[in-house]
């Protein structure tokens, strides 16, 4: 098999479209966590203890880390990442290693882990703890200009890279004889 990455031919994408993208994923992430969390809610009856509300909490980490890792290791895309055309790369690899999407996906969660210790520490509620994990979010895209190759932090620290792929070629028209 061939060392070569599709980030020759491609370009590095917009942090514009990997936000977009990751919107995209959120939703999509709904989709993923569904059967688990319904066979999950039907085990504990539906209890919202502190512990039942941990398991669900590592339950949601454990099944995204399974989806992002699966998904980046083999193909180098999620769903929503085929559908913005941008693909994970590992330069030098034909395909990113487990280590690496696993350090990736824990690494990726610094989009959020700050905020969410900000708001336990702060007791921020509703709105107040939404603003500050929407402020995390926005610090955390903003590493991507302090790089040197446009990007995020997480990319940066396990040598990975988000590229644009090119556009499918469109397929010619067939002209009626």
């Amino acid at each position: 098999m061939s060392n070569s990455t599709p980030a020759a031919s491609s370009t590095h994408p917009t942090i514009k479209r990997r936000l977009i993208s990751m919107v995209y994923e959120s939703l999509l992430a709904l989709a993923v966590l569904f059967l688990p969390f319904l066979l999950f809610e039907l085990a504990v009856q539906g209890a919202h203890t502190p512990l039942t509300e941990h398991m669900r909490q590592c339950l949601a980490f454990l099944v995204m880390g399974a989806y992002f890792i699966h998904q980046w290791s083999r193909e180098g895309q999620t769903l929503a990442m085929k559908t913005w055309r941008l693909q994970l790369v590992l330069p030098g690899h034909a395909h990113v290693p487990l280590r690496v999407a696993a350090c990736r996906y824990v690494l990726s969660w610094m989009w959020l882990l700050p905020a969410l210790v900000a708001a336990y520490v702060f007791d921020l509620q509703h709105w107040t703890a939404l603003g500050a994990i929407g402020a995390g979010i926005l610090a955390w895209s903003a590493t991507a200009l302090f790089t040197g190759n446009g990007q995020f932090l997480h990319d940066k620290l396990v040598g990975t890279q988000i590229v644009q792929l090119p556009a499918p070629a469109k397929k010619p028209k067939k002209v009626a004889a």
